[in-house]
């Protein structure tokens, strides 16, 4: 079976898990108003204040817009509490076009990278990093200009499966909590509960000043023994169809905050036209999204995918197939493609992926009618000489 996921490549970073935790501590006071209609923050403003209310000091992130065209690279939680380090990244968007920063809100472990006080987030205390200094950080990087995007990794969620197992995904076999082969557990689709606290996450996560929210793992798991697994909150509605009602959900729980939204779907999502048994279909996906980002990274395809004997060997060649396919059928649903936002390779995984195959995707984008691009490596560190000088 050829394993799609993300956990894979981020074996390949591990070592991140080394650096040291920054811990949670700050003067200030955290708007603690979750009400959906509050807007609290202004698309106009570049950086953040702090505000007295009631004799309390008060955090209050502002934004800036999505740009016209979107060139980001991803930021683990452990890169963003590191300062040395996360000064490296910023230096790259000060000097180069990448002009947006993706930084992990949860990573892969479940654990929320900055402090909230959320009665329904707080006391998370999972084995990822921590960045004691978020909001300040985030508001920084809109001082250079940099549009700030979070991820959060949703139904993959060792945390909380351990926190609340009875909204876990089972094992048919015993009734324990299922894992896949690299151990990992997740939430059931279908558990509506933890909706909720996707929900208040992403509220949390905009008021502290990401301007949009990047969902990933919006899946039905996919890489472990899947004839002893059992979906007791999903039941026997199609896969399809509960992750269709979860897109749903987000949609119009968090349309009032004014954040921009973005799906991580699996590359092949763009020439599938199935659920490749994860439920994740692309149509449903624009439905429901700003931006939808399929990770079309040549590495992650079978061999003799579209006749190609090592999809490494045809870095364009994929990019461009599966894009103008997720272009074309973003017209034949009456929706714009700019929705469109490719995840690009920029790990070494089958193969060297250097200067040139980082610009063969990028072209391959460009050539199938898109103008935005993220580029993925776990270990951050990327190609800068592929990049075009600022």
């Amino acid at each position: 079976m050829i394993n799609f996921s993300r956990t894979a490549i981020l074996a390949l970073g591990s070592f991140l898990v080394l650096v040291p935790t920054v811990y949670f501590g700050s003067s200030y006071i955290y708007n603690t108003s979750y009400d959906s209609s509050t807007d609290i923050a202004t698309t106009t403003e570049k950086t953040a204040s702090v505000k007295s209310i009631e004799n309390k000091e008060v955090f209050v992130a502002t934004h800036i817009k999505t740009p016209e065209s979107v060139k980001a690279i991803y930021m683990t939680a452990c890169v963003a509490g590191t300062p040395s380090w996360r000064e490296k990244l910023l230096k790259i968007a000060n000097d180069t076009e990448i002009n947006s920063i993706v930084i992990d809100i949860k990573d892969y472990s479940g654990t929320i990278s900055f402090e909230t006080e959320n009665p329904l987030l707080s006391g998370n205390k999972g084995k990822g990093c921590y960045v004691r200094d978020m909001r300040e950080f985030i508001a920084k990087l809109h001082e250079h200009g940099v549009y700030v995007i979070g991820r959060i990794t949703v139904f993959q969620d060792p945390y909380y499966t351990a926190k609340r197992p009875d909204l876990a995904v089972h094992k048919l076999s015993d009734g324990e909590v299922w894992k896949d082969y690299k151990g990992l557990t997740f939430i059931d689709v279908g558990a509506r509960e933890y909706w909720d606290y996707i929900v208040a996450l992403s509220k949390d996560s905009y008021a502290a000043g990401f301007d949009e929210l990047n969902f990933d793992y919006i899946r039905f798991p996919s890489d472990g023994n899947m004839k002893d697994i059992n979906y007791t909150w999903s039941g026997t509605t199609t896969k399809a169809t509960v992750l269709k009602n979860f897109f749903s959900y987000i949609h119009e729980k968090l349309s009032g905050t004014g954040s921009a939204l973005s799906a991580d779907l699996f590359g092949m999502t763009t020439t599938n036209t199935d659920d490749l048994n994860i439920g994740q279909v692309l149509e449903d996906a624009l439905m429901y999204f700003d931006y939808v980002a399929p990770m079309v990274y040549p590495s992650h395809y079978p061999p003799k995918f579209n006749g190609w004997a090592n999809p490494n060997d045809h870095v364009y060649d994929v990019v461009k197939f599966s894009m103008a396919r997720a272009v074309a059928r973003a017209n034949a649903a009456s929706t714009s493609p700019l929705k469109l936002r490719p995840w690009l390779q920029d790990f070494d995984y089958g193969g060297n992926y250097g200067e040139a195959e980082v610009r063969a995707q990028m072209k391959a984008t460009y050539d199938a009618g898109l103008t935005s691009w993220m580029l993925w490596d776990p270990g951050n560190k990327y190609t800068v000489s592929a990049l075009n000088p600022q």
